[in-house]
């Protein structure tokens, strides 16, 4: 199927709804769906955005420009999954108590409004990698548009750009929890200190990256087409000096370089198996 195709085939989803409620990250998927849900169903589709200290507050500003462009009714509701600690102790499943909190938040509001069911922005590719989140969904009865009409992350990319979207080409950013690796306790400083290291270099300009946190280490991942550039161009001495003054004891580069999911690596596939059941 082409793209026209496909984003026919989104908007028909919408069309057989008579409104429609978004868990809206301000990510470009959840974006691209608010986006047609609002173009096919107007003020009948509203958008609702999860605020927790997982989530960036630079990301909270975008998800408002976006909703703002976009012209859809925006909320924000708080989440606890920080309460929890089948969350903050930060097993592989981490992701399956998050979006449980998130659709056990927002499923009660869909209910109470007249909509049938919470909408996700989970795309075709995020079918193939280890999500978890995903069972947490469909156990409360989530739709994904995206998936069920089989639009890749790229076609996301492609039709947002089409529609003139102007946030089509940007980067992928997952909660902050996905900064640690799994086993290592979640605080909300922790997070705090992820973000606030995050936010430094893409002020810099280096706009992809991730920064790791291992306990005292932060290990920043960049694109390996840019780590040479990267190094060649920051200032050593004010990163480790402004790192440390968030929290860091020690700073390294990743020379693998960035990587979507890079931390699943180290599962197996038993691992894997055990908790996709």
């Amino acid at each position: 199927m082409t793209w026209q195709a496909k984003l026919e085939a989104l908007q028909d989803f919408f069309k057989g709804l008579d409104q429609a409620l978004i868990a809206y990250s301000g990510g470009i998927d959840s974006t691209l769906v608010a986006k047609v849900a609002h173009d096919v169903l107007g003020e009948k589709a509203i958008a609702i955005t999860a605020v927790s200290p997982s989530l960036l507050p630079e990301e909270l500003e975008d998800a408002q420009l976006q909703a703002q462009e976009i012209g859809i009714s925006h909320e924000l509701v708080e989440t606890h999954e920080m309460d929890n600690p089948n969350y903050t102790s930060n097993p592989v499943n981490r992701c399956y108590f998050c979006k449980s909190e998130l659709h056990d938040t927002l499923k009660p509001i869909a209910l109470e409004r007249g909509y049938p069911y919470v909408i996700d922005g989970v795309n075709a590719d995020d079918l193939q990698d280890y999500r978890p989140g995903i069972q947490a969904a469909k156990e409360r009865g989530g739709r994904s548009p995206l998936a069920e009409v089989g639009i890749s992350k790229m076609e996301v990319r492609e039709i947002s750009k089409q529609l003139g979207l102007s946030w089509w080409d940007k980067p992928a950013q997952p909660c902050l929890s996905s900064r640690f690796p799994y086993g290592e306790m979640i605080t909300t400083e922790k997070l705090q200190r992820v973000g606030r290291c995050e936010v430094y270099l893409r002020k810099l300009g280096w706009r992809n990256l991730r920064v790791r946190s291992q306990e005292d280490t932060a290990r920043i991942e960049l694109p390996p087409t840019q780590i040479k550039d990267f190094m060649a161009q920051i200032d050593l001495d004010e990163l480790v000096q402004t790192f440390q003054e968030y929290g860091f004891v020690y700073v390294t580069l990743d020379l693998e370089g960035y990587r979507s999911g890079k931390l699943n690596q180290i599962l197996d596939k038993k691992t894997l198996a055990v908790h996709s059941a």
